[in-house]
C-alpha cells in the first residue's frame, strides 16, 4: 500500500492544465463509464439534499448541474480554478437551465480564497465532488478549512456535501490505482 503523502500540482499549474483539456474532460470523468460505476446516481442522491444558498467548489465542466433540485435552491455559486472548465460549465448550463435560480460563476482557488471572496457563514450548503483528491494532502486540508468557514454552522442548518474517492478495496484495482495515480497527477492533476 502506498502510504506516502499525496502531492499535487500548484494551483497555477492546475488552472493551466485544466484549461488545456476542459473541452474533452467529460471523456475522462463522465459518460457511460461513470454511469455504469454508479457515479451519476451518487451525484443525484447527494445533490438532492442541497438547499438554500449553495456553493459548489471544483465545478469543472458542470457535471453536477443536472442533478440539483433547483426548487430547493435559492442561489448557486459555482467555483473552479480553471476558466476553461467554467466555460464548459456555462455551455452545459445553457443546455439545461436551472429555472429562475440565480447562478454565478467564479474563478478562484478553493484552497485559499473562499473566505476572502464570500465571508464566513454565507452558504447553507457547500458541495464538492471529486476535487479534493487533486489538491494533495495540504491543499485538501486547506480547502476543507475554507469550506467550514463559508458554510453556516450546523445549528443554522449548514451542511457540507462531499463525494470523493479512495483507494479501492479490491486488491487488483487498488494496485492499478497505486501504479497509475502519480503518473496521472503528473500529466494533468487528475490523480484521483
Amino acid at each position: 500500500i502506498n502510504t506516502k503523502p499525496a502531492n499535487a500540482i500548484t494551483p497555477e499549474q492546475a488552472s493551466k492544465s485544466y484549461d488545456t483539456y476542459a473541452s474533452t474532460y467529460d471523456d475522462l470523468d463522465g459518460g457511460s463509464i461513470a454511469s455504469s460505476l454508479g457515479i451519476d446516481d451518487a451525484r443525484k442522491n447527494l445533490l438532492r439534499s442541497a438547499k438554500g444558498n449553495v456553493l459548489e467548489i471544483g465545478v469543472g465542466t458542470g457535471l453536477n448541474l443536472e442533478s440539483y433540485d433547483y426548487d430547493s435552491i435559492d442561489s448557486l455559486t459555482l467555483v473552479d480554478i480553471s476558466e476553461g472548465m467554467l466555460s464548459q460549465a456555462k455551455l452545459r448550463l445553457k443546455e439545461k437551465q436551472g429555472g429562475d435560480t440565480p447562478i454565478k460563476f467564479v474563478q478562484a482557488d478553493a484552497t485559499s480564497e473562499l473566505t476572502s471572496l464570500f465571508g464566513e457563514d454565507k452558504f447553507d450548503t457547500v458541495v464538492d465532488t471529486f476535487s479534493l483528491c487533486v489538491m494533495g494532502n495540504e491543499g485538501a486540508k486547506h480547502c476543507l478549512e475554507e469550506m467550514a468557514m463559508v458554510v453556516k454552522k450546523r445549528e443554522g442548518g449548514g451542511q457540507i456535501l462531499l463525494i470523493e474517492n479512495t483507494r479501492a478495496s479490491n486488491p487488483l484495482l487498488g494496485y492499478y490505482q497505486d501504479i497509475t495515480a502519480s503518473t496521472a497527477a503528473d500529466v494533468g492533476g487528475k490523480g484521483c
